[in-house]
């Protein structure tokens, strides 16, 4: 990766988690299902509580509240956006691409047109300590959506 677009996810990174998108958590709307979960990542300290409501199979609110390194919140920030409005089973679809890329150690590259700003995450491959936190809101995402279709 060169390092303009290094430099780039650096910034995408760093603005995420000085806006957090979709902080602080929400009360539920009331319409359709909601899941929660919170997620705790004991290596580090990191925490989520993550909310989403699904109404006609698709994604209708998100949102979280969170203590933690940058990553985890713009983690997080991204995931929101990046989600609002697609339907539950595209959303699971997602996670599991961002988690295989995570999970790759830099074999896998993150393709943008699918992962949007969540593959500025990318290079966090490479540093499996970091993995997890970034992470963590997409897990905590990933239970919301099996604790909405309960």
């Amino acid at each position: 990766m060169g390092s303009d677009l290094e430099q780039l996810y650096q910034q995408i990174i760093l603005d995420h988690a000085r806006a957090r998108h979709g902080s602080p958590l929400q009360d539920h709307t009331g319409e359709g299902v909601m899941g929660e979960s919170h997620q705790l990542n004991p290596v580090c300290g990191d925490e989520i509580t993550l909310r989403v409501g699904v109404r006609d199979g698709a994604v209708s609110e998100l949102s979280w509240d969170g203590a933690g390194c940058a990553i985890s919140m713009a983690s997080a920030s991204v995931l929101t956006e990046l989600v609002q409005g697609l339907p539950r089973d595209e959303v699971i679809s997602l996670v599991d691409t961002f988690r295989e890329v995570l999970r790759s150690r830099g074999r896998i590259e993150a393709d943008e047109e699918v992962l949007g700003d969540a593959a500025a995450f990318a290079g966090v491959s490479r540093y499996p300590a970091r993995v997890k936190c970034a992470m963590l809101g997409w897990v905590a995402l990933e239970e919301s959506l099996l604790a909405a279709n309960t």
